[in-house]
Formats: structure tokens, C-alpha cells, sequence
């Protein structure tokens, strides 16, 4: 029994969501079937997190166990090749016994993409939240520095989703402000140890409220205290969403399974 561990990119705007729905298709529909296609077997292939309808990965990680016996390289190209374009595997490695790739992860990065301004960029409409209105990136960005560290954010978790504790330590939280030609964009890129269900369109909500006008940066403290989810901003809409990474410290995964004697890559 091997090991894997697959590093994939997908557009989420047509499928309900990583996960297996019965209301429609999913990433992990496409590609476990991709994977019974390619090596007969049916599995379970787990992803290191849940991106729900319209959200998108540059590098969701997933885990599996196989009885394959092909190369890493020839997989992650049949795995391409036989799912829809809008999903890409771009990298297939060995893993230490025992991988998953929820359990192991040490840290996600994600990113929110927003484009704001009287006019529309319609190439962007389906990776960008559009708001036709001035922000204040400078408000945006002080609130930021508040929200950064470890707190409880209760306040920023949507209701349904219990865990056994809402803190978090948030080691990454920048307001990346930018312009080309007549458009404004601003990113939002936010790094943590975990996230609560909804955690970062929350947060960006929130932000979004503040560069508005409608708060100012210090409200954050208050939404923080209350730990009530009704005291944050609005949910900002699944397309800016985008997984950038998954970290895994204290582990290494070896990009040739069939090279003996070679030390494992770092990933």
C-alpha cells in the first residue's frame, strides 16, 4: 500500500464545492473519478480542506492510499488529462505512511481577491468581489494589524459549525493594495495555524465594512470580545476566494517513489 501525496489547482466556479454533494458536482467527484478511470481502483481521496460552491485552490493538498504501482509523474499527468479543464494536478509525491492531509497540516494560506472603482473589470467578475465604491486601504489595513495574533474568533465563524475551541492564531494578515490601468485591486492574504467555517470571507467582510467607511479600524476589538457572529461584517462572496497553500511541518514527501537510496524532497 503506497502513500500519496497530490498537490492540485482547481477554478471552483462550476462545482458546489470540494466535497462530495448530492446537489450537484464536486472537485473530489472529478477526480476520484479521474483515478478509477486511470488505475481501476475506487478510493477515497481526502483534500486538506473543505472549499465550498464557487471557491478556487493554486494548491489544495490531498491525501490517498493506493495499491498503483505507477510512477508519481505519470499519474499527476493522467490525472490532468482525464479531468475537466478547469482542474489541474501539479504534482503527484510519495508521503510517509499514515499521511492525511487534514490531521498533518501545520498551517493554509489564503488569499481574497477584490476589485473595487466605479467600473467593473469583467474578466475578473468570477475571481473577484466587486465593489463600485472607493476603500480605504489604510483603515483596512490598520484593522488588519488588530485581528492578526492569537484570539478567539467566535465572532467570525459562521453559526452551525461548532469546534471544540474558535482560537486561532492568525500569523499572516496583509492588505495588498494595487493598481492597472483604470482598475483598483486590493488582495487580502491571510495565514493561521486553522480556520473556523467561513473564517476568511468573514474576516474580509469585516474589513471590507471598515474600508466602506462604515466602522472605524478599532470596531475590530469589539467584534473580537463579543465572540457573536452577528457582530461581524457581512460574508464576502465565494469567487474571491482562493486556497494558496498548505504547509507540513516536520515532514517530507519524495517527488520520485521508484528512486531507492535518494533522500526525500522537502516539499
Amino acid at each position: 500500500m503506497r502513500h500519496l501525496k497530490l498537490t492540485i489547482m482547481y477554478d471552483g466556479t462550476n462545482y458546489v464545492g470540494w466535497q462530495l454533494q448530492p446537489n450537484g458536482i464536486s472537485v473530489q467527484e472529478k477526480l476520484e473519478a479521474a483515478w478509477l478511470e486511470i488505475t481501476g481502483e475506487t478510493i477515497r481521496i481526502t483534500a486538506s480542506g473543505r472549499t465550498d460552491a464557487g471557491v478556487h485552490a493554486r494548491r489544495q493538498v490531498c491525501s490517498l492510499k493506493t495499491e498503483t504501482d505507477l510512477p508519481c509523474e505519470r499519474i499527476a499527468f493522467a490525472l490532468t488529462a482525464t479531468t475537466p479543464f478547469d482542474i489541474s494536478v501539479l504534482k503527484v509525491e510519495a508521503a510517509p505512511e499514515g499521511f492525511h492531509a487534514i490531521r498533518d497540516a501545520t498551517s493554509k494560506t489564503y488569499r481574497y481577491q477584490i476589485q473595487f472603482g466605479p467600473v467593473l473589470d469583467v474578466l475578473n467578475r468570477h475571481h473577484r468581489w466587486f465593489i463600485p465604491r472607493k476603500l480605504d486601504i489604510g483603515a483596512m489595513q490598520k484593522a488588519a494589524e488588530l485581528l492578526s495574533g492569537q484570539h478567539d474568533f467566535g465572532s467570525f465563524q459562521t453559526k452551525g459549525s461548532a469546534r471544540l475551541t474558535t482560537v486561532r492564531n492568525v500569523t499572516q494578515l496583509d492588505v495588498e493594495y494595487f493598481r492597472e490601468s483604470i482598475f483598483e485591486y486590493v488582495d487580502i492574504v491571510i495565514a493561521a495555524d486553522g480556520f473556523l467555517y467561513n473564517m476568511v470571507r468573514n474576516i474580509v467582510g469585516t474589513l471590507v465594512r471598515i474600508g466602506l467607511g462604515k466602522e472605524n479600524p478599532e470596531w475590530v476589538l469589539s467584534v473580537l470580545k463579543r465572540k457573536d457572529r452577528c457582530a461581524a461584517g457581512e460574508t464576502a462572496p465565494a469567487q474571491g476566494l482562493f486556497l494558496e497553500r498548505v504547509e507540513y511541518d516536520n515532514l517530507s514527501f519524495a517527488a520520485n517513489n521508484e528512486a531507492e537510496g535518494e533522500a526525500p524532497v522537502e516539499s
